[in-house]
């Protein structure tokens, strides 16, 4: 038995979060061999969360209970409207994807069901079940990102989206998005498993999708 509320949703949510984790996609990120065609469509499908993230996020600031939880998101949202948007806008520039490009490019079946999720867990008004999604949206990618060997590929592209998910700053706020999971999701266990399992298999539906 794990010592952890939310070391408990992961193995519950297994095999798929280490299938997401070890992914092809991953596995050539880390080797910059992602071909361009699909990391384009990959960044063009990402790019299209960061509305309902914020909103996500937003849920989060007004649902949690304290203070310093209040400021925690607040400096992330600034981070995730800030620098990552840069680099995706950096990205496309560089892979040549246009604004008709990502205009005209529909979302996968997982980009929707991702989009859904975050607006129903931010609509829910339940700080574990926002927390829940958040564990999976973030946690997952540092774990994948925080096994990437050394050196990085050459290409910002790949190298940056790596190090966005890998730097000091994105672990603390990992470690405390699972400790408030820890914290606030056993008062709610079901309703949190509900939205962590279904998170874990978008994610994997949606590193398959770019494929």
């Amino acid at each position: 038995m794990t010592d952890h509320f939310s070391d408990t949703l992961r193995a519950a949510s297994e095999p798929n979060w280490t299938r997401a984790v070890e992914h092809r996609f991953v596995s050539e990120l880390y080797t910059g061999s992602v071909n361009d065609r699909v990391m384009a469509f990959y960044l063009i499908q990402d790019h299209r969360f960061l509305d309902s993230f914020l909103t996500l996020l937003g849920a989060a600031i007004a649902t949690c209970d304290t203070f310093d939880a209040r400021l925690r998101f607040g400096q992330f949202a600034g981070m995730v409207s800030g620098e990552e948007n840069t680099y995706f806008l950096r990205a496309f520039d560089h892979l040549g994807v246009t604004d008709k490009d990502r205009a005209e490019t529909p979302d996968t079946a997982p980009t929707t069901g991702f989009q859904s999720i975050m607006r129903e867990a931010a609509e829910t008004r339940s700080y574990a079940a926002i927390l829940a999604v958040l564990n999976v949206a973030e946690g997952l990618y540092y774990d994948w990102a925080m096994r990437a060997p050394k050196p990085l590929p050459e290409s910002f592209v790949h190298a940056e989206w790596i190090t966005l998910h890998d730097s000091p700053a994105f672990a603390q706020f990992v470690a405390f998005l699972r400790a408030e999971l820890d914290r606030v999701g056993p008062t709610t266990p079901d309703i949190a498993r509900d939205f962590f399992l279904r998170a874990v298999s978008l994610e994997l539906e949606f590193f398959d999708a770019v494929y």
